[in-house]
């Protein structure tokens, strides 16, 4: 009872239909003008339905200049194992190592990867096309939303999020569990972190220690979201055009990255790219604990127009939006893939 009191009264933890109400109806809005649901296939051309579903995240990386993101090859469904290591070897990857499905779902199945035996143990459970990359050494990950109109030769930043993992710090006497419980954000994470660590969690860190039991920035994962849109100095927006100005096509859309320090990644060093996320992304700034509803929906609103204007732009210019007929096709594509995820 005292979990679900929390979540009905932090609204961040409310379920995506219920938060997105009043987009939907923006949304039909949109729609109507355009004679198309599919609008946003139009917002980023290079990349799948715009990067709404079904988009690889491997063909999105190859977008992208090799500098700014980790060692990555793609695990097919099926690929012998062996394959699968030749294949990290001969690019580098070392353990411990990121996995995660290639057409992903807001974080479900990402998984850090410590030896070659637990490779083989998610790998033979996937039904699904992996990407396999090397951990990002940096410890701080933030959001940046980015946001350019085509006829536009610079974009900008429009939101920013810092993430803070799922970090416990031990006292010499809780055993793991028991510091999860501590924090209602991180007990609500308890079913899938016993699922994933086992018997783990009945051991005692000693006073002090650290302990990261979620090393990425997944709100559906526990982490904590932080609005940090006041980061968005004029280095930091140069350094975004920098990137994102050699990602052909790339107009609207989110990049979560990880980097050492918030000075450094204004020089444009020591950073990578966790993922670069189209049409789909969020504003997730707009997670802040210290949000009102009506904030998140403002965000929303106003990010949605962004997307639907410039893929109007972008239709002008022929980029062709989705038929119905494709469009719901890839729409049931999208809800099966999702199955998978989920039930991983």
């Amino acid at each position: 009872m005292r979990l679900l009191l929390h979540k009905i009264l932090h609204w961040e933890y409310w379920p995506f239909y219920i938060v997105y109400i009043p987009i939907y109806f923006l949304w039909a809005y949109y729609a109507l003008r355009q004679r198309s649901i599919f609008f946003f296939n139009a917002a980023n051309p290079t990349i799948t339905n715009g990067g709404f579903m079904m988009e690889s995240k491997k063909e999105i990386y190859d977008l992208i200049p090799q500098q700014y993101y980790p060692k990555t090859i793609l695990a097919k469904a099926g690929m012998p194992l062996a394959d699968t290591i030749m294949q990290t070897e001969k690019h580098g990857i070392q353990y411990p190592l990121i996995i995660k499905p290639d057409i992903g779902l807001r974080g479900s199945a990402v998984k850090k990867i410590d030896n070659p035996g637990e490779l083989e143990s998610y790998l033979h459970k996937a039904d699904f096309d992996c990407i396999v990359q090397d951990l990002i050494p940096y410890e701080n990950e933030i959001g940046i939303f980015y946001v350019r109109y085509p006829h536009e030769k610079k974009g900008r930043i429009t939101g920013i999020v810092a993430k803070e993992f799922l970090i416990v710090t031990g006292d010499g006497r809780s055993t793991l569990e028991e510091l999860v419980k501590q924090n209602p954000r991180y007990e609500l994470q308890l079913k899938s972190l016993r699922r994933e660590y086992g018997g783990k969690l009945d051991e005692v860190p000693p006073a002090g220690e650290k302990v990261n039991l979620v090393p990425y920035g997944n709100h559906a994962r526990g982490a904590k979201f932080i609005d940090r849109t006041i980061w968005a100095t004029p280095a930091l927006n140069q350094v975004m055009n920098e990137i994102c100005l050699q990602i052909n096509g790339f107009y609207f859309g989110r990049i979560d990255l990880m980097y050492d320090s918030l000075e450094a990644l204004e020089r444009g060093e020591k950073f990578s790219i966790v993922e670069l996320n189209g049409a789909a992304s969020e504003p997730t700034h707009i997670y802040d604990p210290g949000h009102s509803l009506f904030f998140a929906w403002k965000e929303l609103s106003r990010h949605i127009r962004y997307m639907y204007e410039i893929s109007v732009e972008n239709h002008r210019k022929g980029v062709p939006y989705l038929t119905h007929k494709k469009g719901m096709a890839e729409y049931r594509l999208h809800n099966l893939h999702s199955k998978k995820i989920v039930n991983f």
